[in-house]
């Protein structure tokens, strides 16, 4: 039996699923009340949510072969393409940002000429999920989108500008005809910032959690991935060549945004969205988080002081957000709050990390540990765990997962983030349907696995690929 389903017994959030009238028992099993005159009155098993496949995992990642090679004429661009995803180079130490990001929009509609008939139907999901199936005012949203724009630091942006008037064909406009415009190329680089997804989970293991004492960094997103899984086909690892200011990216192929990233000193970041809808969106006087990551990966060595960084400048941020931060010897979650929620007194910026008090009523049992989900954790900071049970379920379970085992090797933290099945919507899962990508930093090697979820959708027991080092 896997060993995962034995540790499952001691899985304490009875308490949470009442709340849902469902409950995960100690066999993982989904369980009703029964009538008062039954002598089994109680809480009684009518499913199993437990992946039943048997695990294979190793402490290696997969290595698959490439199928084809593109390369710009330039060479500024080259893009291997993978069974599961495509792999980018960029060379900025060789051309201009205008030069790459021309290159890269060529070099993209070379290596998957469906592009534009798999994206602009994800743009216009993303905007109409944004404006709540409201009446959308694309006046209102191009105003949006340059104001951000022109925070984007300079160089980025330049590159950006490039990339969109070469993928566009000097096609205009927010119209859904087929065709990706220059305006259309230019809001899918700041969804998180001018649109907003997703919901996602974290978790960084050290010292006395894991085997060797090397640090194990977990990241799961979950992002739209659109009505056919239309991100599944475009999963990508781009490397920004910049010397000792490179960065390598896990996302989508054409896309920018920083959502999970490593640099070449083993900095790792990731986004998960914090809840503050109850607060109107302000543009004006604002700027990207996603490409102040970039930029704070590109000048920061450590995590210290990168996650310093984002805290400092987190007011003039779009959203409220969190951001797992870890390198070889730290672990850390941002607590990125916006100003107006904090002018409000309703919530505040911190760098937290395993020594900080958290919420009252929330219980982290394992020391050499960090946990980070869709709400800040810190004691007195804003609270979006009252009242959602998917994040007080996730972090249940995550505490009982983690406190069940004396320490873990990298096959078993693959082995605990899917041992839930994902094809069921009973109870609230950490692995579940809208997973993108789950990624894995092993600090003891510096290599750096992803599992992605292709156009089929999710899977059970994904491949958790080997997609190089971060030294490399």
């Amino acid at each position: 039996m896997n060993k995962w389903i034995k540790k499952a017994r001691s899985l304490s959030v009875l308490f949470i699923m009442l709340i849902t009238l469902t409950a995960c028992n100690t066999q993982g099993e989904v369980i009703v009340n029964q009538d008062n005159d039954n002598e089994n009155y109680g809480l009684q098993p009518v499913g199993n949510y437990r992946t039943e496949e048997e695990c294979t995992y190793t402490n290696e990642g997969v290595k698959k072969d490439v199928e084809e090679t593109f390369v710009s004429e330039d060479g500024l661009c080259t893009i291997l393409v993978y069974p599961d995803y495509y792999d980018v180079t960029l060379d900025y130490e060789r051309g201009t940002p205008e030069e790459v990001g021309e290159a890269y929009a060529d070099t993209v509609l070379k290596a998957f000429p469906a592009y534009e008939e798999s994206m602009e139907p994800y743009i216009y999901e993303n905007i109409r999920l944004a404006f709540s199936g409201q009446n959308i005012d694309y006046a209102v949203l191009e105003e949006r989108m340059n104001v951000l724009l022109s925070s984007i630091p300079e160089d980025y942006r330049a590159e950006i500008m490039a990339f969109a008037s070469i993928i566009s064909g000097g096609e205009k406009g927010f119209t859904e005809n087929g065709k990706i415009s220059y305006e259309e190329a230019v809001i899918v680089q700041m969804i998180p910032d001018a649109l907003r997804p997703t919901s996602c989970s974290a978790l960084s293991l050290w010292g006395s959690k894991t085997e060797n004492g090397a640090g194990i960094t977990l990241r799961s997103l979950e992002w739209n991935l659109g009505s056919e899984n239309q991100m599944g086909k475009v999963n990508a690892v781009t490397h920004m060549v910049k010397g000792e200011r490179s960065v390598t990216t896990i996302g989508m192929l054409g896309i920018y945004t920083t959502i999970s990233a490593i640099n070449d000193d083993g900095v790792f970041v990731a986004i998960l969205d914090v809840g503050a809808s109850d607060y109107p969106f302000v543009s004006e006087g604002k700027k990207c988080y996603t490409y102040d990551i970039r930029y704070a990966l590109e000048e920061c060595d450590n995590a210290t002081d990168l996650g310093n960084y984002m805290v400092a400048n987190s007011g003039d941020y779009t959203w409220c957000h969190n951001l797992i931060i870890t390198d070889a010897e730290h672990s850390y979650c941002a607590e990125n709050c916006v100003r107006e929620v904090t002018e409000a007194g309703d919530g505040f910026s911190v760098l937290r990390d395993a020594d900080t008090p958290i919420m009252e009523g929330l219980k982290w049992e394992s020391e050499d540990s960090l946990c980070v989900l869709n709400s800040y954790m810190t004691a007195g900071n804003k609270d979006d765990f009252t009242g959602s049970v998917a994040n007080l379920v996730r972090f249940s379970k995550y505490n009982d997962w983690v406190a069940a085992e004396e320490n873990f090797t990298v096959a078993e933290v693959k082995e605990m983030i899917t041992q839930e099945r994902t094809d069921q919507y009973e109870v609230e899962n950490v692995h579940r349907q809208g997973v993108v990508h789950l990624v894995l930093i092993d600090y003891a090697t510096g290599n750096i696995q992803v599992a992605f979820t292709g156009d089929e959708g999710v899977t059970d027991k994904p491949e958790f690929l080997d997609v190089g080092n971060y030294y490399d």
